[in-house]
C-alpha cells in the first residue's frame, strides 16, 4: 500500500479546520497529523510531526501565516500551501516569496483541494489552476518591479536559450506542461525537460518560484 500524505491543518478557525479534516480523512492517501490555530502553534507541530504539506491559512493570530510559511519551509521537512481569499491580494506575494509551493482559495472545491495537496507532495507546484492564473493577474500589477525591460542585474537569465526563455514565459502565465506543449507544439516531455532546466540554471526550487522570478525580473508583465 502507498503511505499516506500526512498533513497539517493550520486555521484559525475551528469550524474552517474541522471541515477540511473531514475531507482529507476521507482520502484513502490522506491522512491529517495536527492542527495548529496560529502561526507560531504551526511552526512549532511543523518541527514535531514533519508533515508532508501544511494547508497554511494567512491571518491569524500570534504569528501570520507568512512568517509561519517562511520558518516552514526554511526547515527544509514539509512543503507549504497556503490558503488566501481575493481579499488578501497584499498578501499572495509576500507567501510565494517565503517559499510557498502555492495558493489555493478558501472556497475551493474539495476535489481542487485534493489535487493541490497531491501535486505539491509529489514536489510539484499548484500555478496551473485558473483559479491561481486569476489570483496572479490580481496580485502581480501591484509588485514594484512589474514592466518594463528584463532586468540586467540578473545575468543568470542570459543562461536561458530562447526557448527556454519562452518556456519560462507560459509558465509565468499559470500553463500547465501539457498546455504549453499544445501551445507551442512541442511533445509534453519535452516542455517538462525545458522546464527543468529552467529551474536548474536559475537555482529555482520549483514553478512557483518561476512565476516570482519571471515577474520581478520583468521577463513577462502582468496581464
Amino acid at each position: 500500500m502507498t503511505t499516506a500524505t500526512t498533513i497539517l491543518l493550520v486555521d484559525d478557525q475551528p469550524l474552517l479546520r474541522m471541515g477540511f479534516r473531514l475531507v482529507l480523512d476521507a482520502q484513502p492517501d490522506m491522512t491529517v497529523v495536527g492542527e495548529a490555530g496560529d502561526g507560531a502553534e504551526a511552526v512549532r507541530l511543523a518541527a514535531q510531526l514533519a508533515p508532508e504539506v501544511v494547508l497554511m491559512d494567512v491571518r491569524m493570530p500570534v504569528m501570520d501565516g507568512i512568517e509561519a510559511t517562511r520558518r516552514v519551509v526554511a526547515a527544509g521537512a514539509s512543503r507549504v500551501l497556503i490558503l488566501t481569499t481575493f481579499d488578501l491580494d497584499e498578501y499572495a506575494y509576500d507567501g510565494l516569496r517565503a517559499g510557498a509551493s502555492g495558493f489555493l482559495l478558501k472556497n475551493v472545491p474539495p476535489s481542487d483541494l485534493l489535487s493541490a495537496i497531491r501535486a505539491v507532495a509529489s514536489g510539484d507546484a499548484v500555478v496551473a489552476p485558473s483559479v491561481t492564473r486569476r489570483l496572479l493577474d490580481t496580485v502581480m500589477p501591484h509588485l514594484p518591479t512589474a514592466g518594463g525591460e528584463p532586468s540586467p542585474s540578473r545575468p543568470e537569465l542570459q543562461r536561458l536559450t530562447t526557448r527556454e526563455r519562452e518556456i519560462l514565459a507560459e509558465v509565468a502565465a499559470g500553463l500547465s506542461n501539457a498546455e504549453i506543449a499544445a501551445r507551442l507544439v512541442l511533445s509534453e516531455a519535452t516542455v517538462k525537460t525545458h522546464v527543468g532546466r529552467v529551474l536548474n540554471k536559475l537555482g529555482l526550487r520549483d514553478r512557483v518560484q518561476a512565476v516570482v522570478y519571471a515577474y520581478e525580473t520583468g521577463l513577462v508583465h502582468p496581464s
